[in-house]
């Protein structure tokens, strides 16, 4: 009995020990996911992010990223993309789905490439053969240096964006574009023809994409004709007929837009109107 009870305390002791030398210790390049709304769609993006640690970060002798090689983009393995719609890079269409990025440092200037050569682990796969899109981006010097290498995605815009990589006092930027005012139009079109009409989206869209102010008037006014009262559109009216140039007209719907909203209890309303009555 003492002997079963000695084997049992050994194995238990020893499993012990095991849990114990598995400590938990954070990533030495974090990965990061990042989840931007654009256009239509959206762009998914994973990376890792290395620290310069000391070491040199680009040149000829660089342990990071050399110049004159293709580099991964990250740590681990090579930056992972997706666009669950069409984009535009450099000239060129992309079409909906997954890439990996690979870029080339140089000094002055990268090459950055979106291949679909997305089962390799690294620089050790990259193909040129694979390439879809290359584009040649100028590397900007900041007034800032970066410990850790990092993405981002700026300037997001209805149609347009930049995909900007920054490490060190290196900044290198890729402008991304997609077309979707022929589909929200060919949409609308089709929308004003039924019954329910998206006549406050109409005037959305003729005022934000196409800058068609006469447009957008004749539709915001059927908009708050079926809604009168409306603080919201009253507001977007003054801005259309900011825009316009008929100061006087703006001025009465942003009165409008700040009487309705208190009567509605919709304080940033009102500020919105008062602002746009300061900016007038």
């Amino acid at each position: 009995m003492n002997k079963i009870f000695f084997i049992g305390f050994i194995a238990v002791s020893l499993l012990t020990a095991n849990v114990k030398a598995q400590v938990a210790m954070p990533a030495a390049s974090p990965t990061q996911t990042i989840i931007q709304d654009f256009g239509m769609g959206r762009i998914e993006l994973t990376y890792s992010r290395p620290g310069i640690k000391g070491r040199q970060l680009f040149g000829e002798k660089s342990e990071l990223a050399p110049y004159g090689k293709p580099w991964r983009t990250g740590a681990n393995a090579a930056t992972r993309i997706r666009f669950t719609d069409k984009v535009a890079i450099g000239g060129k269409t992309l079409d909906s789905g997954r890439y990996v990025i690979y870029t080339i440092p140089a000094a002055g200037q990268w090459d950055v490439v979106f291949s679909k050569g997305t089962t390799y682990p690294g620089q050790d796969g990259f193909k040129e053969s694979d390439d879809v899109v290359r584009v040649k981006a100028p590397a900007a010097t900041m007034d800032v240096s970066l410990e850790t290498f990092t993405i981002l995605f700026s300037n997001v815009k209805n149609e347009s964006c930049d995909l900007q990589l920054a490490w060190g006092n290196t900044a290198v930027s890729v402008p991304i574009t997609t077309n979707i005012k022929d589909r929200i139009r060919t949409q609308l079109e089709a929308a004003l023809k039924g019954d329910k009409k998206p006549y406050q989206q109409a005037a959305g869209y003729y005022y934000e994409y196409e800058k068609n102010y006469p447009k957008a008037l004749e539709n915001i006014n059927k908009a708050i004709a079926e809604n009168p009262k409306a603080y919201y559109m009253y507001l977007t009216k003054a801005r259309i007929q900011k825009d316009m140039g008929d100061k006087a007209a703006a001025k009465a719907s942003a009165q409008k837009t700040v009487e309705l909203a208190k009567e509605g209890k919709n304080d940033d309303y009102v500020i919105f109107g008062n602002e746009l009555l300061k900016n007038l």
